[in-house]
């Protein structure tokens, strides 16, 4: 065979080779590994309908920016200030309101989380990691005491009473009472299972909401008895006192159920828009503050329980109001805002 029938030939079979291969089935591509598969985006919370209420965040002019390098998150209003915990720094920081700066950065437990608290001198810190609780002494700006008693979620809050710190321990439905003259464990009040947050209300008595159970429920503390049970609207979480009423975020559907602290009794469900996850509400100032993300701001009139602003965009995670103002921890701007209520 010649020398150009060989090449010829070489040609064609290689050419063959190529033909059949295109017509066998290509095999099937790996799955992506699971960090690679795109997570299904949650529709974004629609908010109220009503005309005029919807603004833009952006319109908003603080009356001063504290910038807290983390993630600010809780607060507390103490008389000469405002604090608000970072859980990756493993701090709380003191937010002055004369000066309008950050003039305190005090280190505490690992990963403070679950509200903050002011009582008896001291300002009261849950830590999720180590589970514990730091009491920082408000006039030294010290901790004073490490207390090994945890939060039962990252999402929760504890309060003080007249003589007692409380805070719900344990998801089964544990609400422990704390001695401030000892820091010690004095007892452990079954409630509801899924409950996380407490508050104290102006009968004095503390109230649990159970996000798991979608109720609030009484304890009285000079007896350690639920005395009362109130269904809520479906998954409670952030509770606030104010106005002769118990309030609650409810992440389940994005209302705010109102409790008669007298009557015991729900009043009414209002519809704000902003059902899933996060969080906090507030009563100050003559109105109730509801803050979550896309949705950092948003005012009822307890007057007529309607929303009657509401501010869209980035922003927003924990409000408080205090000293004659909305303070708003914006969570991923790393930020925390001054606001006049009398926002336009």
């Amino acid at each position: 065979m010649s020398r150009y029938l060989k090449g010829l030939v070489s040609a064609l079979v290689v050419l063959g080779s190529v033909l059949m291969a295109a017509q066998e089935p290509a095999a099937p591509s790996a799955p992506p590994e699971p960090s690679q598969t795109a997570r299904p985006q949650r529709p974004p919370r629609p908010g109220v309908p009503t005309p005029g209420v919807k603004r833009d965040i952006a319109a908003i002019k603080p009356i001063a920016v504290f910038p807290v390098e983390g993630v600010p998150d809780w607060q507390a209003v103490t008389d000469d200030a405002v604090w608000v915990s970072n859980g990756p720094k493993d701090t709380v920081h003191k937010l002055d309101a004369k000066t309008n700066m950050v003039t305190q950065t005090i280190a505490v437990g690992k990963r403070p989380c679950s509200g903050l608290a002011v009582g008896f001198g001291s300002l009261w810190v849950p830590n999720c990691t180590d589970k514990t609780i730091s009491r920082i002494d408000l006039k030294s700006n010290t901790v004073v005491a490490t207390i090994d008693i945890g939060p039962a979620a990252s999402e929760g809050g504890l309060t003080t009473t007249k003589d007692s710190v409380w805070i719900l321990s344990g998801t089964a439905g544990v609400l422990s009472r704390i001695d401030p003259a000892t820091n010690r464990l004095v007892a452990e009040i079954p409630v509801p299972d899924g409950s996380f947050v407490a508050v104290t209300a102006e009968d004095d008595a503390v109230w649990v909401t159970s996000t798991a159970n979608s109720v609030v429920v009484r304890v009285d503390p000079k007896t350690n008895l639920v005395t009362d049970r109130v269904d809520v609207g479906p998954k409670p979480r952030f509770t606030t006192t104010g106005g002769g009423s118990i309030w609650t975020l409810n992440q389940g559907d994005g209302t705010v159920s109102r409790v008669d602290v007298k009557s015991r009794k729900l009043i009414t469900d209002i519809a704000i828009g902003a059902p899933g996850g996060g969080g906090e509400i507030a009563y100050g100032a003559g109105y109730v503050w509801v803050t979550v993300f896309e949705i950092p701001l948003t005012q009822i009139d307890p007057a007529n329980n309607k929303v009657i602003k509401q501010w869209f965009g980035p922003g927003g995670d924990a409000v408080r109001v205090g000293h004659g103002s909305v303070w708003l921890s914006n969570l991923r701007q790393q930020n925390v805002w001054r606001l006049d209520p009398k926002q336009p």
